[in-house]
This record gives structure tokens, sequence and C-alpha cells, in this order.
């Protein structure tokens, strides 16, 4: 609990991983309802207002589902902007990085290949992307995507790059929501990181205990 509460104003606890090897780091955002005494106001009096929300950035670990990384920001953030916040509480080397089209920016390929330069970046590259002036020679992770694309066709270079796993997070964001909520109900930036810092722990304590296993069946 003490580590809890020693949680930045934007910042939560980071759970240990426990994949054995490097990780394969899914991430993706989802917006989270701010409640407090309005709240019953719109219930009782059906008054309107705007509503307010946080914008909650996940990074999960694909093989064991744990969510290992968490930054809430205000709504209006920027995805790509997180990323660098969510790589400082991993110390373990990445395999991969996955993330869908809004991280498809130049400075996410750069800061993930710096501090992990093994690890491949996995992000569909945006519809009006073209391959770099160095494509034929010295292709980038981002021009490989698109020749895979331009060969396989957009579900083929999901299937096989990988990009497939992302499922997982939108999966945990789900079972977040499902079990936990869809708002924070503190009133203070530093209370509401505790909050989720809270939630985090407890939905990675319960896949302690046990993950169901999906088998193909057809």
């Amino acid at each position: 609990m003490k580590a809890l509460l020693r949680a930045s104003s934007n910042r939560c606890a980071r759970p240990c991983s426990n994949s054995g090897g490097p990780i394969h780091l899914l991430v993706d955002s989802t917006g989270l309802r701010l409640c407090g005494p309005g709240e019953w106001l719109i219930e009782k009096h059906g008054t309107r207002r705007r509503r307010a929300w946080r914008k909650l950035h996940i990074g999960l670990d694909a093989e064991t589902g744990q969510i290992l990384a968490t930054e809430l920001t205000t709504s209006d953030v920027d995805d790509g902007s997180q990323i660098e916040p969510l790589l400082n509480h991993i110390t373990d080397p990445l395999a991969s990085f996955i993330g869908d089209g809004a991280y498809d920016q130049a400075s996410i390929y750069s800061t993930v290949a710096e501090r992990h330069p093994e690890a491949d970046v996995i992000v569909p590259p945006r519809s009006t992307a073209v391959p770099s002036e160095m494509a034929e020679s010295t292709p980038t992770q981002r021009d490989r995507h698109l020749q895979s694309i331009a060969e396989h066709g957009p579900m083929g270079w999901q299937k096989r790059s990988g990009y497939t796993r992302r499922a997982l997070v939108e999966a945990s964001i789900s079972r977040l929501k499902r079990v936990i909520g869809n708002a924070l109900r503190s009133r203070t930036e530093h209370r509401r990181a505790t909050e989720i810092a809270i939630a985090v722990q407890a939905l990675n304590r319960m896949l302690e205990l046990g993950r169901p296993k999906s088998v193909r069946i057809t």
C-alpha cells in the first residue's frame, strides 16, 4: 500500500513481469469518466453538463496479460506522446512494441530503437504512408511493413507480423471496465493515479490466481 501511495500524480506502480524473457509490449489507451457530486444531480434532477474525462494509457505484457505500465492524462493528450513515459516503467528488454495506427510516428520508432534496439516495432502504417528514400537499399522497419502489406495485404501482414496480438490489450481494457468500472471517483489527480494503481494491481493479482486459455475448436 505504501508503494501505491507514493505514486506520482500521473503514474501508477508497475508490477513485475513474469514472462521469463523479452516482453511483447502491447499499448493502447481508453477514456475514463470523472465522477463526482454532479453525477447525483444528473440522476435526480436531469441536469446536463459537459462530461469531464481522463485518458488512461496502458502497456500490457502479451505473454502474461499483466498490465506493466500506465499513464493517466487529460483527454486531449496524444497517444504517441506517452510512449516514453510508459517505457520508463519497464526495465525488462522488449521483444516487440505493438500498437495501432495512432502510434505510426517517426518519434516512436526512434524512441523504442534507442531504448530497445532489438525490439520490433509493429504498427500499421497510415493509408497515406510512402516508403522512405532508403527503402530499396536499407529499408526501415516501417518500410518493411509497407512492403509486406503490398505483398500480402493488410490481413496477411497482421498475421505475419504478430499484430493480431494487439487484441489482447483491447480485451484487457474491456476487462478493466467490466470489473472495476469506466469512471474515476477520486477528486484530485494524485488520488486518481492511486485509484488506477490499486485497480491495476487487483486485476494483475486475479491473473496470478488463474488465467483462462482459449483453444480454437473449428
